[in-house]
C-alpha cells in the first residue's frame, strides 16, 4: 500500500514539475517578454530600409525578417503590423518591381516565400502567382543550366542544390509555404527528399555541421539554417510521411549536440565547439527557436529543453541596443578553411540575419 502510495504522489510531483518547465517559456520579466521584444524588431523592422544585393535585390535576410514580423504579427493578432507589413510589399507591384531577385539562385528563390506567407493572410491572388513561380522554378531546369545542375535535376532534386547548409532553410522555407498554399504534396515531398540528402550528406557523427565539406569548422549561423529547416518542415509533414523519421532523427541528433555546447550564460559561440570564440547573436537565436518549437511541439523533453530555451531568451535580450538593433551579429560570412578568419569576422548591429531569428523565437514562444 505504501509503496502505491509513494508511487502516486511521484507521479504527482514529476506531472507537477513538468508543468512548471512548461512555464519556463511562458512567463518572462517585464522587458523580455516576447511580446515586448517582438513588438520592438517589428515595427522597427517596417521602419527600415531595403537591405540589397549589390546587383540591387531583396537580400534574404530581408526575407526572414519579413516573414518573421508577419509571423510575430499573426501571433499577436496585430491588425496594424500586418497593414504596415503589406503595405511594405505593395511596391514590388509597380514601381519597386525591379527589385525582385531573379529566380536563378537559391538565396534569391527563396524571395518566395514571403509572397506565399502574404497570400495565406490577404487571399490576394497576386501573392499566390509570384510565390508559387519562385517555388516551381526551383525544380524548372533553365536552358543554360550547367552540368552539375542537370545532374542535380536528373536525380529529382533542386537544381540550385549545393550541398550548402544555409539551403536546408532556402529550398525548404518556400516549397513549405507552395505545400501550405496549394495542398500539393509535390512541394511537401520536394522539401523532405532534399533534407533527407543533405542530412546522409552533410551531417557529422556528433549531431552538427560543418560550414562546408572542405571546412571543417562548426560556424554558429551557418548550422543555425539547418536547426531552424528541420522544425520547421517536421511541423508540417504527416506522421505517416517516409522521410519524417529520417529528419526527426537528424533534428534530435543536432539538439542534443547543441544543447551540450551551450555556454553557461546561456549563449552559443561563433565556432560552436570553441570555448575561447565569442558569443554570436544569430546563431543563438536559431538554436533557441529551434529549442523553442521542440518543446512545443513535444519533440524535445520540456524538463531537459526547456530552461535550457529560456536561458538563452534572456541572454538574448540584452544584445539588443537602445535603437532596437540586435548586436554581436556576424556578417555574411562565405566559406574559409581558416579558423581565425571566423574569429575576426566583424559584427554588425542590426544585420537582419540577427534580426530575422529574434523574431522568429518571439513568435514561437508566444501561444502554441
Amino acid at each position: 500500500m505504501y509503496r502505491r502510495l509513494f508511487l502516486s504522489l511521484l507521479a504527482v510531483l514529476s506531472f507537477q514539475f513538468l508543468i512548471a518547465r512548461q512555464k519556463d517559456l511562458a512567463s518572462f520579466p517585464k522587458g523580455s517578454t516576447p511580446q515586448e521584444v517582438g513588438k520592438r524588431l517589428a515595427y522597427h523592422f517596417v521602419d527600415g530600409r531595403h537591405e540589397l544585393y549589390a546587383a540591387s535585390y531583396i537580400h534574404y535576410a530581408e526575407v526572414c525578417s519579413w516573414n518573421g514580423a508577419l509571423d510575430y504579427a499573426l501571433k499577436t493578432k496585430d491588425a496594424k503590423l500586418i497593414k504596415l507589413l503589406q503595405d511594405k510589399f505593395e511596391p514590388f507591384f509597380s514601381r519597386e518591381k525591379a527589385l525582385l531577385p531573379p529566380m536563378n539562385h537559391v538565396d534569391y528563390n527563396m524571395f518566395g516565400s514571403l509572397a506565399l506567407k502574404l497570400y495565406q493572410i490577404t487571399k490576394d491572388e497576386r501573392y499566390r502567382k509570384m510565390g508559387l513561380e519562385y517555388a516551381d522554378s526551383q525544380w524548372t531546369l533553365p536552358q543554360n543550366a550547367k552540368q552539375e545542375e542537370k545532374a542535380w535535376a536528373d536525380k529529382g532534386f533542386s537544381w540550385q542544390t549545393r550541398l550548402w547548409i544555409d539551403d536546408m532553410y532556402m529550398i525548404t522555407v518556400v516549397q513549405n509555404e507552395a505545400y501550405k498554399v496549394t495542398g500539393d504534396r509535390k512541394y511537401l515531398d520536394r522539401a523532405a527528399r532534399e533534407m533527407v540528402m543533405y542530412l546522409d550528406e552533410l551531417q557529422r557523427p556528433n549531431g552538427l555541421f560543418y560550414h562546408a565539406p572542405d571546412v571543417p569548422y562548426y560556424w554558429g549561423r551557418g548550422d543555425g539554417w539547418m536547426a531552424v529547416g528541420m522544425p520547421d518542415l517536421l511541423r508540417v509533414m504527416p506522421k505517416d510521411h517516409k522521410d519524417r523519421a529520417r529528419i526527426m532523427e537528424g533534428y534530435l541528433k543536432m539538439m542534443k549536440s547543441l544543447k551540450e555546447y551551450q555556454r553557461p550564460n546561456g549563449m552559443w559561440n561563433q565556432l560552436i565547439d570553441q570555448p575561447d570564440f565569442w558569443a554570436e547573436t544569430s546563431g543563438t537565436a536559431m538554436f533557441t527557436y529551434a529549442f523553442i518549437a521542440g518543446v512545443k511541439e513535444g519533440w524535445l523533453d520540456a524538463v531537459e529543453y526547456a530552461p535550457a530555451a529560456r536561458k538563452a531568451w534572456l541572454a538574448m535580450v540584452p544584445y539588443i541596443d537602445e535603437r532596437n538593433n540586435v548586436t554581436e551579429v556576424c556578417i555574411g560570412t562565405g566559406k574559409k578553411n581558416d579558423k581565425q578568419y571566423y574569429h575576426d569576422r566583424p559584427r554588425n548591429a542590426g544585420d537582419l540575419h540577427g534580426q530575422a531569428p529574434y523574431l522568429w523565437c518571439a513568435a514561437a514562444l508566444i501561444g502554441k
